[in-house]
């Protein structure tokens, strides 16, 4: 089943059980992948999102939840903050598990390793042997610092 199907399925899984953060969040979800479609289709790149892409999309809402509960806890709003961090915990549903800092760090110095990087030239490449290894279950922003700290 397709990240889209399984998107669409929990929708209506929600809906059946009245659960109104996940109805809303999953429709969301939904909204996102339209508006990537959409924008593809005017591209004429093809007719729609692929898993990788939805996986794409559905990391930048995950960040974009726990950048407002930041925001959020920092102002006193906690019940916004949780609320925020509801909506996360429904998108995070349909990404893999993502790894820890230390992980990431071991992956970095790892494929530092394999193509013999010397110095901070060298990134590009690291970064994208990265992307294509761990896809979606890395955050690339912290990849990009435990390589500077290993090349740099």
């Amino acid at each position: 089943m397709s990240l889209r199907e399984q998107i669409k399925a929990k929708l209506v899984e929600a809906m059946k059980q009245r659960d109104p953060v996940r109805v809303s969040t999953l429709r969301l979800i939904q909204a996102a992948i339209k508006d990537r479609d959409i924008a593809a289709r005017t591209r004429d790149v093809g007719e729609g999102c692929a898993d990788e892409q939805i996986r794409q999309i559905l990391s930048k809402l995950l960040k974009q939840r726990a950048e407002s509960a930041r925001i959020y806890e920092e102002a006193g709003r906690t019940e916004l903050a949780e609320r925020e961090r509801e909506e996360s915990a429904v998108i995070a549903e349909f990404l893999p598990r993502q790894m820890s800092d230390d992980e990431i760090a071991a992956a970095a110095r790892k494929v530092v390793d394999e193509l013999d990087a010397t110095g901070l030239k060298d990134m590009g490449k690291c970064m994208a042997a990265l992307r294509a290894k761990y896809g979606g279950a890395m955050d690339f922003g912290k990849a990009g610092a435990a390589l500077k700290a290993i090349l740099g």
